[in-house]
């Protein structure tokens, strides 16, 4: 497993611990370029994730900033991450 599918491991682990509910956009041509791995409802707020593997997490692609900014804009948390600790702290704060 590559060290990004770890951190995706961990956060469906988490999500579904929170009783979150998740999606995972599948990549085949047809998706939004760039949507990010998980789009999340917890609480009744949207956040999508973008998971990258340890150290990687500034390697965003200009069709991942700009979902991640359409995000935002319509009011959702866009977030990058590398542990899933970091997914937790923003869960823990909204």
């Amino acid at each position: 497993m590559t060290p990004e599918g770890k951190v995706k491991v961990e956060v469906k682990k988490y999500l579904a611990s929170i009783g979150a509910y998740y999606y995972m956009p599948v990549s085949n041509g047809f998706g939004r370029v760039g949507a990010p791995d998980f789009m999340v409802c917890h609480n009744g707020r949207f956040i999508g994730v973008e998971t990258k593997a340890p150290g990687k997490i500034k390697n965003t692609t200009p069709n991942q900033d700009r979902e991640a900014l359409a995000i935002q804009a319509a009011g959702g948390i866009s977030i990058v991450i590398d542990d899933v600790e970091q997914l937790k702290e923003v869960i823990d704060a909204t």
